[in-house]
């Protein structure tokens, strides 16, 4: 398995918080620093289930659900000191992963224990391949908060 896809998807990402210009989100939606730190604490846990292959693991484990991370989120951002740092931190862990995506070889297709749940758009709750649920990363949860930081500007 190899990275380039996911990298193509995280610098459309990057091209749209590096625009910047965020306005205010909407009642009950993240604002642009919520969305950033979502994806640093999603890339995480990506990495802890990645590495956990790479270790020679038959089977991992993998949970996000956005709502209840909020606090966190929060958190992490004013740690971070606000976009600027959460969207450093977001190359560090976007790099790591996509490495580690590298590595994987035929460990991609052991299966993973997958909870994703993002709103209404994107509702996972089986066993997956891991190269399936790093390709939902790809083609749906990224595009999805890319698509959502846009929002933000316009």
């Amino acid at each position: 398995m190899e990275s380039g896809g996911l990298r193509r998807a995280y610098d459309g990402l990057f091209a749209e918080v590096d625009a910047g210009g965020f306005g205010t989100a909407p009642e009950g939606q993240l604002s642009a620093e919520q969305i950033v730190a979502h994806l640093v604490a999603n890339d995480e846990l990506m990495i802890q289930a990645t590495e956990a292959l790479l270790a020679g693991s038959p089977f991992a484990y993998y949970e996000l659900e956005e709502d209840i991370h909020r606090p966190q989120l929060d958190a992490l951002a004013a740690e971070q000191g606000g976009l600027r740092g959460l969207t450093a931190m977001l190359h560090d862990t976007s790099d790591r992963l996509c490495g580690l995506v590298d590595q994987l070889g035929l460990a991609a297709e052991t299966p993973v224990e997958t909870h994703l749940r993002e709103g209404f758009d994107l509702i996972v709750d089986e066993s997956l391949p891991w190269s399936r649920t790093l390709d939902l990363h790809t083609r749906v949860h990224l595009p999805k908060h890319q698509a959502q930081l846009h929002m933000l500007r316009t």
